[in-house]
């Protein structure tokens, strides 16, 4: 099960931090993500960090904005989200799997999502 958190209302152009912890797991052993699905549109993948090592890769529409990262004292990936936009409003997904790199379609395991809306 993962959880996530610091979903919210923010304003163009604030920063927001989500995280994501999976209950009963450590996030080391997991590669981990987040995906986000705005209304009226399918859910779209934003960014990951790989299993055995750091490697990151972004959405375009991330890139230069969004920065994610693990941090394995506190069990938790977190994503980094400034110069935020009222396009980026949408429910954020964190996602999990066991393979070496997560999977941009059909994760095995996902959180609940969470709520950012950025107003203009």
């Amino acid at each position: 099960k993962l959880v996530e958190s610091g979903g919210g209302l923010v304003q163009a152009g604030d920063s927001l931090t989500l995280s994501c912890a999976p209950s009963g797991g450590s996030v080391s052993n997991l590669a981990m993500g987040w995906f986000r699905q705005a209304p009226g549109k399918e859910r779209e993948f934003v960014a990951r960090i790989f299993r055995y090592d750091s490697t990151v890769s972004y959405a375009d529409s991330a890139k230069g904005r969004f920065t994610i990262s693990r941090d394995n004292a506190k069990n938790t990936v977190n994503l980094q989200m400034n110069s935020l936009k009222p396009e980026d409003t949408a429910v954020y997904y964190c996602a999990a799997d066991f393979g070496s790199v997560l999977p941009r379609t059909s994760p095995r395991f996902w959180g609940q999502g969470t709520q950012v809306t950025v107003s203009s």
